[in-house]
């Protein structure tokens, strides 16, 4: 707990910071000693108005993170605003409670997780209910068994709002609508009862699905519900609305009886619980405090060691809730127009997209004319736009600027999200490369793969890839028709740069003999598995390592280029590996698992150790340091673990740490 009363500058002084204030007023641990709105004039009359007239108001939100008078910052504005001055804060080293919901997206929110985290600031979400002891009361009622297992929930926040179109409910340029005003609510209430039930803070459904009505004239949702499973069959339903009046009780049915709250959201009603086998009994509500004060001294208690007890939203459940969120709104068909791919999709700090940084070094490939970045973002494409677009942002600011994509293992989906489509929208292509597979098997034909190739390029909203990457080989066809059609790519400009997955150094040599007797340009990269762990069994059907001896003395003699794929073994230099074969998870235990890649992970946690890093960054640094061109792919599914990944790059090992971290020394 801070010693002294936290310094609250307010930014956004409406409605609901009014109440903050208030509940900040019934603490001794804090003041407001600023507050900051678009006009200086609303920002003194809010502070008149909760008693504060000798704070410092501004008329811009920026002057008030640059106070430094201010500890923390509460952020009531307009929900698609939340990320931005979030971000800003923790930049500008300030503790941050922000309102519910943190951001429009899981992708927003990951975003400013990863800036706390980098700032070493605390962050909060004011979920005001989720502080209060009647909250608490009833989150222990469920884990202590008091009404046997959970078989059912029941929730719901919804009011009959009479607001015009132009309005904060309605408006989807200010993220209106009622799943992420209040259907947030009910949603956080159903994963910390399944939580408790299963002892733990919450849990995030199996599955959703979800309905709803959305507006005729704004597109926003005005009601909805939902149906959640949790594990052990354990049912949700949900409801929400901004224009529909609801009962707004929540109720938890067990094997042995019932709890019905009659004020989930204001906790200012009667708790019931009803036992199928004896007498009821009511619980008083618990009013001794302004709602908001107890937020306020949560905050206050835990600044110091950035924990939350349950049932406080923690960040790992504040993720959770956004990402129940995203596919509630995703099964109704709700999207933002700030979430749709384009040049209005707005960069997070809410200005152009920063120029490429340096932090990431770069190298070059034969046959490209733009540098290379020595760690490749590999992605995933199999989620929607906003999911990673804020993920690319950071990796870009960062010096990332090569994308190794599959547009195959999405049949050339292009809603789900495409580094072609992040380029695009963000002005960047002919900064980036980008590099994509084809001819997967079965495909693996040369008269398949310009048809694939189309697609790719038509998926990733380009007229070219820098590097095309034939993802399999087909030992039944001469290496010399595959070098011959990708040539085709090459003279139509389809292709810059092009090279071979999972093929043997014999068929590698194969085609660049063959392209250097017909006067073709010859391939230049070569991406087969490499990471410390031995790749002891494929974890595909047809995967190859460049592990054995011949390849990487092939390798360093043509100083020939390597993609590596999995170059961080799916996590085997983390925690996954900590557990028995039976319990990890089975590519895990078929790829990596073996007395010499356990001893390849000790000598690992040994130098991490020594050098006072992650394992993980030992084990991308001995990768980085192959006498051979590498540029291993990451594969990040947050700005953090892009962040927590880059000190490899620093680490500069040296041959004998290179060659005993892989067992060839003592």
């Amino acid at each position: 707990m801070k010693s002294e009363p936290i310094r609250w500058g307010i930014i956004g002084p409406g409605n609901i910071s009014r109440k903050f204030a208030l509940g900040v007023e019934g603490t001794p641990t804090g003041q407001i000693v600023a507050a900051g709105s678009r006009e200086k004039e609303r920002a003194q009359s809010f502070l008149n108005e909760i008693g504060a007239p000798e704070a410092r108001a501004y008329g811009d939100y920026r002057e008030l993170l640059e106070d430094p008078a201010v500890d923390a910052v509460y952020i009531a504005t307009p929900h698609p605003m939340h990320a931005r001055w979030c971000i800003a804060a923790a930049r500008a080293a300030k503790h941050i409670l922000c309102e519910k919901p943190i951001t429009l997206n899981l992708g927003e929110a990951l975003a400013v997780v990863n800036a706390a985290e980098e700032a070493n600031i605390f962050l909060m979400e004011a979920f005001m209910y989720r502080c209060h002891p009647q909250t608490r009361r009833v989150y222990d009622l469920v884990k202590e068994g008091t009404i046997g297992k959970i078989r059912r929930i029941q929730a719901e926040f919804s009011f009959a709002g009479n607001h015009s179109p132009e309005s904060r409910l309605m408006n989807p340029h200010l993220g209106g609508g009622s799943i992420l005003d209040v259907g947030c609510y009910p949603i956080s209430f159903a994963r910390m009862i399944a939580g408790a039930a299963h002892g733990e803070p919450f849990l995030n459904p199996k599955e959703i699905q979800g309905v709803g009505h959305l507006d005729g004239e704004t597109g926003v949702d005005t009601w909805a519900s939902a149906l959640l499973q949790f594990p052990d069959d354990l049912v949700a339903e949900i409801f929400t609305g901004v224009r529909v009046q609801g009962k707004n009780e929540c109720v938890i049915t067990g094997t042995e009886g019932r709890i019905t709250v009659k004020s989930p959201w204001f906790c200012n009603g009667e708790t019931q619980i009803e036992k199928f086998s004896g007498e009821p009994e009511t619980l008083a509500a618990i009013t001794d405090r302004h709602l908001y004060a107890y937020e306020a001294e949560l905050f206050a208690q835990h600044i110091g060691d950035r924990s939350l007890p349950a049932p406080a939203m923690t960040i790992a459940d504040t993720l959770g809730n956004l990402e129940t969120l995203d596919r509630w709104r995703s099964a109704i068909g709700m999207t933002y127009p700030m979430e749709e791919a384009g040049p209005d999709f707005p960069y997070i700090l809410g200005h152009a997209l920063p120029d490429r940084g340096s932090e990431i070094p770069t190298g070059s490939i034969p046959f490209l004319d733009k540098p290379v970045a020595r760690l490749v973002m590999g992605t995933s494409g199999k989620s929607s736009f906003p999911r990673f677009a804020h993920l690319y942002d950071d990796y870009f600011e960062r010096g990332g600027n090569a994308f190794d994509d599959g547009s195959i293992y999405r049949r050339w989906n292009q809603r789900l999200g495409t580094p072609g489509q992040w380029m695009k929208t963000r002005g960047v292509r002919e900064q980036c490369v980008l590099l994509d597979k084809g001819a997967h098997h079965p495909k693996t034909r040369p008269e398949l793969m310009m048809e694939e190739l189309e697609q790719s390029l038509e998926s990733q909203q380009t007229d070219y890839l820098d590097g095309y990457v034939m993802h399999r080989d087909n030992p039944a066809i001469p290496a010399g028709e595959f070098v011959t059609i990708i040539n085709e790519m090459v003279t139509k400009g389809l292709v810059r740069t092009y090279g071979f997955s999972n093929w043997t150094v014999d068929r590698l040599e194969e085609a660049i003999q063959y392209a250097e007797q017909n006067g073709l340009q010859p391939p230049a990269l070569l991406s087969n598995h490499l990471s410390l762990a031995r790749l002891v069994n494929p974890i595909w059907e047809g995967c190859l390592a460049a592990s054995d001896r011949r390849t990487k003395e092939w390798l360093a003699e043509k100083n020939f280029t390597l993609l590596p794929w999995a170059s961080q073994a799916n996590g085997f230099f983390t925690e996954r590996s900590d557990v028995p074969a039976s319990e990890a998870p089975k590519n895990l235990v078929a790829g990596y698992y073996s007395e010499d890649n356990f001893e390849r992970k000790r000598r690992c946690y040994e130098l991490a150790g020594q050098r006072n890093v992650h394992p993980i960054n030992v084990s991308l640094a001995w990768v980085l340091s192959q006498p051979f061109p590498t540029f291993p792919a990451i594969g990040p599914m947050t700005p953090s673990e892009t962040r927590t990944t880059l000190p490899a790059l620093s680490l500069n090992l040296t041959p004998e740490e290179v060659a005993w971290l892989n067992l060839e020394s003592e």
